[in-house]
Formats: C-alpha cells, sequence, structure tokens
C-alpha cells in the first residue's frame, strides 16, 4: 500500500509538473517556443534597403535564397504593400521579392530635379535593382504600372523571364479606349496646366479610395480600409502630388511601346498567367483577352472584382499562381 500511495503521488506530481510546464513557465518566458516548421520560416517577411545610384530602394523579401525567384512590381498610387498577404502565400517554394518604386512607398523620393520620374528611368531603376539583389532569372507579377516597367525589362533580358503573372496591367490600345484615360490623354498632347488641372483629383482621398471601392463585391467587407489610407499618406508627402502628375504624364510613352511588347511575347512565348479584375474602370476586361493574340497558350481568368483584385481575391489568386508557377518554373 506504501509503494502504491508513492506511485500515485509521483504521478500528481508529474501531472502538476507538466501542467505548470505549459501555462505558466510561458508567461514567464522561462520555456523556448517550439522551433518554427520549415513552411512556417519561408514565410517570414524581411524588409530591406539597397542603394541603387544614389537612391535607396525599399524591398520586402522572404522565401528561399535559392529557390526560383519572383519579382512582383506594384501600381498606382500603392507600393510593395499590394503584397503583404501575396508573399506569405508563395514563399514556402520561391524566393519572393516586391520593391517600392523610387517615390513610392517606403523608397526614396529623390526631388525632381536630381531624378528623372519616367517609366524608362523607373524601369532602369529596377533594372538595377535585380542585379543588386541577385536575380539572374525571374518569374514577375506585374499590375498597373509595374506592367510597362516590368515589359521594359522583360524585353530587354528576355533570357531572365522565366514567366509572367499580368493582373489589370495594359500592353493594348484597347485597355485604354476608356473614359479613365481621356483626360490623360489630352496632357500627353498638351502638358498645359489646364490639363494638369484635370488630372489632380487623381491624387486625393476621393480618387484613391475609389479605386479601392469602385467594382468590388464587398468592398466594406472584403477590402481593408487601411490601404487607400495608407497610399494617401505617401501621396501627400510634399513633393509626391508632382511626382504622381510626371508619372501620368510619362504613362504616354508607353502606348508606342506596345508593339515592341507584343513582338516579345511573339517571339519568345513567356508562359502567362492573366488575372484580371473585370470591373476596372482604369484597365477593364478589354485590355486582358488581347494578351491571346500573342500569347495563344496564356491562362487567363478573369474576377468579379475591382482594380486591386488582390484584396478581394487574393486567396484564389495565389492558387492559380502556385499551381501555374509549379507548371512552369523550375530552379
Amino acid at each position: 500500500m506504501t509503494a502504491l500511495r508513492f506511485h500515485r503521488v509521483g504521478l500528481a506530481l508529474t501531472a502538476c509538473a507538466t501542467l505548470f510546464a505549459a501555462l505558466i513557465l510561458p508567461a514567464y518566458g522561462a520555456a523556448p517556443a517550439p522551433a518554427k516548421p520549415a513552411s512556417q520560416a519561408a514565410a517570414t517577411v524581411s524588409y530591406h534597403k539597397v542603394d541603387v545610384d544614389g537612391v535607396k530602394v525599399f524591398y520586402r523579401e522572404a522565401g528561399p535564397k535559392n529557390a526560383p525567384a519572383i519579382l512582383l512590381l506594384h501600381g498606382f498610387p500603392t507600393s510593395s504593400h499590394m503584397f503583404r498577404e501575396l508573399i506569405p502565400k508563395l514563399s514556402d517554394r520561391y524566393r519572393v521579392i516586391a520593391p517600392d518604386f523610387p517615390g513610392y512607398g517606403q523608397s526614396d523620393q529623390p526631388p525632381m530635379d536630381r531624378y528623372t520620374y519616367s517609366f524608362d528611368n523607373l524601369a532602369a531603376t529596377i533594372d538595377k535593382f535585380t542585379t543588386k539583389v541577385g536575380l539572374t532569372r525571374y518569374a514577375m507579377y506585374v499590375m498597373d504600372y509595374g506592367a510597362p516597367i516590368g515589359y521594359r525589362l522583360a524585353a530587354a533580358h528576355p533570357e531572365r523571364i522565366s514567366a509572367i503573372v499580368v493582373q489589370n496591367g495594359n500592353a493594348y490600345d484597347e485597355g485604354l479606349d476608356n473614359p479613365f484615360w481621356v483626360p490623360a490623354k489630352a496632357y500627353w498632347k498638351d502638358k498645359s496646366e489646364a490639363n494638369a488641372a484635370k488630372l489632380r483629383p487623381l491624387f486625393e482621398f476621393d480618387a484613391t479610395r475609389w479605386q479601392y471601392s469602385e467594382g468590388y463585391r464587398d468592398p466594406a467587407g472584403h477590402v481593408s480600409p487601411d490601404s487607400a489610407v495608407i497610399d494617401q499618406a505617401y501621396m501627400d508627402r510634399p513633393g509626391n502630388k508632382a511626382i504622381q502628375l510626371e508619372m501620368f504624364y510619362s504613362y504616354g510613352t508607353n502606348p508606342p511601346l506596345y508593339p515592341g511588347w507584343q513582338a516579345y511575347f511573339r517571339k519568345h512565348q513567356p508562359p502567362m498567367l492573366i488575372v484580371w479584375g473585370k470591373n476596372d474602370k482604369i484597365f477593364p476586361a478589354e485590355g486582358a483577352a488581347p494578351y491571346l493574340r500573342d500569347l495563344p497558350k496564356a491562362e487567363l481568368h478573369l474576377f468579379d472584382t475591382g482594380h486591386f483584385a488582390l484584396e478581394e481575391d487574393g486567396e484564389q489568386i495565389a492558387r492559380l499562381m502556385r499551381d501555374f508557377l509549379g507548371r512552369q518554373v523550375t530552379r
């Protein structure tokens, strides 16, 4: 009986010790946290800046250094913040890098007399950025402004591009034949103050909020309200709205390059996944289908959402990307 009593006491003490270790010690930091699974460790996003010709370019990075690379190129008026939820969904398999263009997000905003804000120059900066961070071959996700920047890179270095995911980013005239572009086209033809005045409201909060509300199924329930506020905060920095106006003017340099980009598509046939918010009033669905003329094997998916499709359909787009890249991209 004495031995049995001691055995029962020992079991009780062991149970108490186990409970204490599980419930009490973690509160005081005495118990080490369990190691993260490899998939979780890969999803950890880190933040960096790299100097490119005197401009510090901010970027988000996640995933193994030796994995196939994906370069994420953001649109207007946002930054790499638009990819905040997509990056962890890809980084268990891929090295994912998302920079902010100069004048956007956390990258430097050099004054206009010291940096040329044009699509040619932003593309040149991002081209040098890819070399700085060691991207010799990579897939691209291009959206809005990211498309003409990314297509400049692809046309200049076709051997570096393993695949392209395009989301509401234009390379065909059909995508610019809508009311949004009427004042911009007038400004391209006549860079006058009268025409500039018609564009300046696009840099104010009502227009930014419109980009995150127009055409979505449930913007109040599915679209983070932080996104518009963050984008507007960056545009409200001194000097930034003049930069945005200059970039709208520079957008007029993109359509003349469309035939060259289309020739690149036809010649090199890069694997392409098209994921498009079909209710976008800036880059409507009419701009998506023409890609199939030059890339008949491209995969086209239209989503019942607006301009920033990742906000509302990020989970489905990530699944499509994982399937597509898994079939098209190797080490």
